[in-house]
């Protein structure tokens, strides 16, 4: 099934995800060195990845969605869809949230701030492996006919012409 959303052939979604992922593992990464070291400057990083990486998971959210209403009902995708997609909710709450407790860069966060960062990354590792069942194992995103000896997204054919056989490539998608 492939992506409502494209840019230059590609899933726009898929594209965007890794900015808020990224950013937000590097406040668990910095809140952990934080508490190591108890140096004020691994958590006033964390402090400022928080809202890139809630404002950046919200614009991959709006491409996501718009994928996620193109999946069919009663599928199984569209269950994993679901669930993945309002587990990244939860995660952007946890995120904010621990973003409003710690007040400002120069403060020291607490305890709670910084479970809610954990939890909110320990979180989005189940959301990310949803994801990828979406991608690697549903197909969702994935231009209809892929196959090993697809063209180029750049080259303006589709992805569904047939390889060459005998070069051990699957058949095209249906």
């Amino acid at each position: 099934m492939e992506a409502r959303a494209k840019l230059f052939g590609h899933p726009i979604h898929q594209m965007l995800i890794v900015l808020p992922l990224g950013l937000l593992s590097g406040v668990v990464i910095f809140d952990v060195i934080y508490l190591l070291s108890g140096g004020l400057q691994w958590a006033t990083i964390s402090y400022w990845l928080i809202p890139a990486g809630v404002v950046s998971g919200l614009v991959a959210a709006a491409f996501g969605i718009a994928d996620w209403t193109k999946i069919p009902r009663a599928t199984r995708a569209k269950s994993v869809g679901t669930r993945h997609g309002a587990g990244n909710g939860v995660v952007v709450v946890l995120f904010l949230a621990s973003w409003l407790l710690r007040g400002s860069p120069v403060d020291r966060p607490g305890l709670v701030a910084i479970g809610l960062a954990l939890a909110g990354g320990g979180l989005s590792m189940v959301t990310g492996w949803l994801g990828g069942e979406l991608v690697g194992r549903l197909g969702v995103g994935v231009d209809d006919g892929a196959h090993l000896d697809a063209p180029s997204s750049l080259s303006g054919r589709p992805a569904s012409g047939m390889p060459e056989r005998g070069r051990g490539n699957p058949p095209p998608r249906r």
